[in-house]
């Protein structure tokens, strides 16, 4: 079982996903900490220690225990009816009542179980069609069987998620498109890439995960910092950040121009920061678990305040005094460490514009909620020629424009937009068939390919080119004659 490594087993502090039919839901893998999941609430201690993709059932007090495979029984034939067109739902087929079932659940009894009994106290099961028989089970264990997968985070599990649970946080990013990104792109290990998103990190940990640790990323960023929320979830290890750097979108102009200093610094991130991932992501968790918790009674009333509180309040008092003093320390600790933060991160900024000014990125990205235009125009000068370039943009519209903006400029070859097409198949014997449900639109891409853009041609390059078009014969005779 230990093929795969050592990484494949579950670790205490990993990032985990858990995986419900087709719903995910990131977490940190914690101990004692209660995580509340498609209704169901449970503990992952005794998750620890088991290899990924292990199915777990929630028993009494929210504990996993690792499901036991049971072999369906298929040798007895089953009574099927040949359709379903005297079965009338009107509610009564189902002689166990609500009381009943939950005082089957208090007693402990095992969702298979249930789900056995269930079957065994409808008066239509027998009538209706073998599909619908095994379609009934199927929705029942669903309610009744609390079983839970854990599995390792990957590009494609985490853009699932996301495009199932928030998809206006990764601009409607669809996973297809993701995929088809990554390709065009060319990203590989050993790359030196630019990437330009607001998908809450999402599409940089695509990147990172493709390159394996390998080449280098310049992250660019708007407003006061970059925000990685996604990207914290696939749990990479430490050295994959080494080659990471960022830089801000506002000095991208002064880069160009020569005019480029660190002494202003994008809003001081710390407190800028913060709220961006705030907002972004990072307190997914908290909100999500917020919504939950309201959902369920509130245990005690809010707004009284206990004895002991008041006491509380009174010890506060006195400690007031000793706190000025050790304020002042602390004031002066601070300062040092705000110096050296600042001074790091200046630091780190004149890495990432070194490493811009030589030009030779082997590669863009965009995927953000801006106007690619702008963009693309100022990004594509640190692009070395040659290489390719894509741009995901939710809409056509501003793609078109873009395309046409290239085209005049010139210094781009074999531009392309396009939008993919994804359609789900439900596979099973006898009943394969496109899903009922088709996501509308994965949104568009365009790409191309850099090449060396002549300066001080481009407004002649069009009579050049329509020299180039005209038959050879005609183009003989105007060469001919005399000026």
């Amino acid at each position: 079982a230990m093929e795969g490594g050592p990484s494949a087993r579950i670790r205490e502090g990993d990032c985990a996903v858990l995986k419900r039919d087709e719903v995910f839901k990131a977490v940190s893998v914690l101990r004692r900490r209660k995580i509340i999941f498609e209704k169901q609430w449970f503990y992952l201690d005794n998750a620890i220690g088991h290899i990924y993709g292990t199915t777990f059932e929630v028993t009494s007090g929210g504990n996993l225990q690792p499901k036991q495979e049971v072999e369906e029984t298929t040798t007895e034939t089953k009574e099927a009816g040949t359709d379903n067109r005297n079965i009338v739902d009107d509610g009564k087929s189902q002689k166990l009542t609500h009381d009943d079932i939950k005082a089957l659940k208090d007693k402990g009894i095992k969702g298979q179980e249930i789900v056995q009994q269930l079957i065994e106290n409808s008066t239509t099961f027998r009538d209706k069609t073998e599909f619908a028989q095994d379609k009934y089970i199927k929705k029942k264990k669903k309610k009744y069987e609390a079983v839970i997968t854990i599995v390792k985070p990957s590009t494609r599990i985490l853009s699932t998620m996301y495009y199932a649970r928030e998809p206006g946080k990764i601009n409607h990013l669809r996973y297809d498109t993701l995929a088809q990104m990554l390709t065009l792109g060319n990203i590989h290990a050993g790359n030196k890439m630019i990437v330009m998103e607001t998908c809450a990190g999402l599409v940089l940990g695509a990147v990172m995960e493709r390159m394996g640790g390998y080449g280098s990323i310049i992250q660019m960023y708007p407003g006061g910092g970059p925000v990685r929320a996604a990207t914290s979830c696939f749990g990479f290890p430490k050295p994959f950040f080494d080659n990471l750097h960022e830089f801000p979108l506002s000095k991208v102009q002064s880069l160009l121009s020569g005019t480029f200093t660190t002494e202003t610094l994008p809003a001081d991130p710390e407190e800028n920061a913060l709220v961006e991932e705030e907002s972004n992501g990072l307190s997914e968790e908290k909100q999500t678990s917020l919504q939950e918790t309201e959902e369920e009674p509130a245990t005690e009333a809010p707004m009284e305040i206990n004895p002991t509180e008041e006491q509380d309040m009174m010890d506060i008092n006195a400690e007031d005094v000793e706190f000025k003093g050790n304020k002042e320390k602390e004031n002066k600790e601070n300062v040092r460490e705000k110096q050296i933060k600042q001074w790091e991160r200046r630091k780190k900024l004149k890495e990432a514009a070194a490493l811009l000014r030589e030009k030779n990125a082997d590669g863009l990205i965009v995927a953000s909620k801006f106007h690619p235009t702008p963009l693309l125009l100022s990004l594509l000068e640190f692009v070395a020629p040659s290489r390719p370039f894509v741009v995901y943009c939710q809409y056509k519209e501003p793609l078109l424009e873009c395309y046409t903006k290239l085209r005049e400029r010139g210094g781009v070859i074999n531009l392309k937009l396009s939008e993919t097409w994804l359609r789900n198949y439900q596979v099973l014997p006898d009943r394969s068939h496109p899903k009922l449900t088709m996501s509308g639109g994965g949104g568009y891409l365009l790409s191309g390919i850099t090449v060396i853009l002549e300066k001080g041609k481009s407004d002649s390059s069009s009579s050049e080119a329509l020299k180039m078009e005209e038959p050879s014969s005609k183009r003989c005779k105007l060469q001919d004659l005399p000026c």
